[in-house]
């Protein structure tokens, strides 16, 4: 069984080699999620500037909890927000977390409600 710090640097390795490849600008942004064990968070961040555009989490979002169905309700919030700023097109960042569960349901969501990846 891997020790927590290990799992952690392992993941922190994974992001650093995701985001040497994929990088947001103003017209097409990173969008990042963070899932942590009580909450789910998703920020479309324009990487030129260094400053987070949209941002929406599970602790915002009154009928959504911390499960696959609430995760695609935020990817559709977030999606909404970004659409209302004008950004049609994102960059996914899965943040070192695998493509699946609640990282996929917030990509689902977030492509449900317009936005294209």
């Amino acid at each position: 069984m891997l020790k927590k710090t290990a799992r952690k640097e392992e993941r922190q390795a994974r992001v650093r080699r995701i985001r040497a490849k994929i990088s947001g600008v103003e017209t097409r942004p990173r969008l990042v999620v963070f899932r942590s064990l009580k909450n789910i968070s998703v920020q479309a961040i324009d990487d030129t500037k260094g400053m987070t555009v949209a941002s929406a989490d599970l602790r915002g979002m009154k009928s959504a909890t911390n499960t696959v169905s609430g995760a695609f309700e935020l990817g559709k919030h977030i999606g909404e927000k970004c659409l209302a700023l004008g950004l049609k097109t994102v960059v996914f960042d899965r943040a070192g977390y695998r493509y699946h569960g609640k990282v996929k349901a917030v990509a689902d969501g977030a492509r449900e409600a317009g936005l294209l990846f």
